[in-house]
């Protein structure tokens, strides 16, 4: 058996940037037949998924992740290249160390392990990678989803590998995700000559009082899962690059990350009453990146509660804060979904990396967590 460090620098050294999952998810499915996994290829347009599962019983309990990164960036930021794993100080460098190569190395060793000790284990293992959760999310996970329930083929537990320690690894697990609305606001005026203004209507005069009234919205008071909904500006444009033309229209990218507190439906009713209210002339483009989902303290937030404090001696907090991850599409076939792994400080970061010393012991935490879900 291979150890998780061994594992994360085979997968870093393929560029696996989205979509292109670089011969990650072969080279995956070949170790994990070899301890009688039945491994299915999902490939939808441009994205490679793989479905691999042990077992037909239930309960069944999965690993979910993503091979696919983000780009490196420019490679003069980084120290060594981002695609040749290296071990620094005790760290591991290379893109997709923290996020979350070591994480599906982690998953593979400590399947490994379990396996190995416990061949008649109870119920069923599953692994379910994407090459498409940086990118549009729009053939990866979800379009897995969607064929396993096609299939009556449902998890009962899922642990997506998302880097969710803080300080410390296992300090946190994410229960639950807040949901993601974006919206592209076209506000219309008239083109014209500056030095003519009453000829003209600026677009960008016309939007100024209402996004004053849209930044200073209380939109909920979350709840106690999850902290209040929050609504950013994420790019601004009106203009023609002339300074002696009032432009015709303006564009606004903004984004909500809601909590449970809210819908899709009452937060588009109250941006559109807004707009409204300011008589603008203007279109709007909504897209609804994800839904928000949570997991109730239950079954899988205890048993893999336990396992960290087994490991570590810590005891992790439940946390819903930060961004979406794929848990939201598997939370519609899986009622218990939490998200674990190693420490987030440096994912998306040139040098990006995870400490040698928390590799095993994160295995060590995912095989606790099959001991205690899947006893013998």
């Amino acid at each position: 058996m291979a150890t998780v460090l061994e594992l994360a620098c085979e997968l870093i050294a393929r560029p696996s940037v989205t979509p292109d999952d670089a011969g990650c998810q072969q080279w995956l499915a070949a170790r994990l037949e070899k301890i009688g996994f039945h491994c299915e290829s999902m490939v939808f347009d441009d994205v490679t998924n793989l479905w691999a599962r042990r077992g037909d019983s239930g309960p069944l309990l999965v690993f979910a992740g993503h091979t696919d990164v983000v780009p490196p960036g420019p490679r003069e930021l980084w120290d060594t290249d981002p695609f040749e794993p290296q071990v620094r100080d005790g760290r591991l460098y290379g893109r997709g160390a923290a996020d979350m190569k070591s994480s599906i190395a982690a998953f593979v060793a400590a399947v490994e392990e379990f396996v190995a000790a416990r061949p008649d284990h109870a119920g069923s293992i599953g692994l379910l990678i994407t090459s498409d959760e940086e990118g549009p999310a729009l053939n990866g996970t979800v379009r897995v989803c969607q064929t396993l329930a096609r299939r009556a083929e449902h998890p009962d537990y899922c642990v997506v590998g998302e880097p969710t320690s803080v300080r410390a690894l296992g300090d946190t697990i994410k229960n639950g995700r807040r949901g993601s609305l974006s919206g592209r606001l076209t506000v219309i005026g008239k083109q014209g000559h500056v030095a003519y203004p009453h000829l003209a209507r600026n677009p960008v005069h016309l939007l100024a009082p209402a996004l004053t009234a849209l930044t200073r919205q209380r939109w909920d008071a979350g709840n106690d899962h999850f902290p209040p909904t929050t609504f950013q500006v994420s790019n601004i444009h009106a203009g023609t690059g002339a300074g002696n033309v009032v432009p015709g229209t303006a564009v606004l990218d903004f984004n909500f990350r809601f909590s449970t507190a809210s819908t899709p439906e009452t937060l588009k009713e109250r941006v559109l009453g807004i707009l409204d209210e300011h008589e603008l002339d203007y279109d709007i483009v909504w897209t609804l990146g994800g839904e928000p989902f949570l997991t109730p303290t239950g079954t899988l937030s205890k048993a893999l509660s336990a396992s960290i404090r087994a490991v570590t001696g810590r005891d992790p907090e439940l946390s819903t804060t930060g961004g979406t991850s794929d848990g939201r599409f598997i939370a519609r076939i899986c009622p218990q979904v939490v998200e674990f792994g190693p420490i987030n400080a440096s994912i998306h970061q040139a040098n990006e990396h995870v400490s040698v010393a928390e590799l095993e012991p994160l295995k060590d935490i995912y095989r606790g967590l099959l001991e205690r879900l899947l006893p013998a």
